[in-house]
């Protein structure tokens, strides 16, 4: 399933959710004009490396600096590829605005970061081994996941299912959409902690993270003026 629109209509524009894309996009184009070593250094260097905290000796081996946390705020600004860049930030832009909508641009952005930083914690306390660096805003953007199915549970996501190479347009509640990808998610922590190879590189405890972090935290970045739920357009204008 891939997500189109949804038919909440936002009051306000989405500078928060332009800033993020637009600081994503740069910090993109940035790793494509480094070479492949000066890539994987800035990847390990501001990318989140568990092991890096739990192993301190061999941390220091590899020449990390000690006490440094940058990479739980860094790392989600960080992408692997176009695939990944633009699925995130699609689905930023779908869900994002109407969260903004709700928040206001600066909380907004507060939330978002405190969603990826509690996401890099969740994934770094179940994989403390890890020497892989993780990176992406799929963290972060699961918070957002979650704080829209609180927000808006009855609202309609247009959403695009090939069949046979023939796509398919149905509309589906917002919590039946968000809901099995949670549970798809969940499934896959799962899956991964019996099979490492499941996992193809996904933080997928990042995403379950994130979007718990979401469901928790949201009422507290609610602007005062704006805790009013905007109207949803008609299901004949998706």
């Amino acid at each position: 399933m891939f997500p189109l629109r949804d038919t909440v209509r936002s009051n306000h524009p989405a500078v928060a959710v332009w800033l993020l894309i637009l600081c994503n996009a740069l910090v993109f184009f940035f790793e494509l004009r480094l070479q492949p070593d000066d890539l994987e250094q800035v990847l390990y260097l501001f990318g989140l490396v568990p092991a890096r905290y739990t192993h301190p000796r061999w941390a220091m081996m590899m020449g990390f600096p000690l006490d440094d946390y940058w990479p739980f705020f860094t790392s989600i600004f960080l992408h692997g590829g176009w695939l990944h860049i633009i699925l995130n930030m699609w689905t930023l832009w779908i869900f994002g605005d109407n969260v903004e909508d709700r928040m206001g641009t600066w909380r907004f952005l507060l939330f978002y970061t405190a969603c990826g930083i509690m996401s890099l914690m969740v994934h770094a306390y179940f994989n403390p081994s890890s020497r892989v660096p993780a990176i992406g805003a799929s963290g972060a953007i699961a918070g957002v996941l979650g704080a829209y199915l609180l927000m808006y549970p009855r609202a309609m996501i247009l959403t695009v299912i090939p069949i046979f190479f023939y796509p398919f347009f149905i509309r589906i509640p917002a919590y039946f959409y968000l809901g099995f990808w949670f549970l798809m998610q969940l499934g896959s922590v799962a899956m991964a902690s019996t099979h490492a190879e499941v996992s193809g590189g996904v933080a997928f405890w990042a995403h379950v993270g994130g979007f718990i972090c979401g469901m928790l935290i949201w009422p507290l970045f609610l602007h005062p003026h704006r805790r009013r739920q905007p109207a949803m357009a008609e299901a004949s204008a998706v």
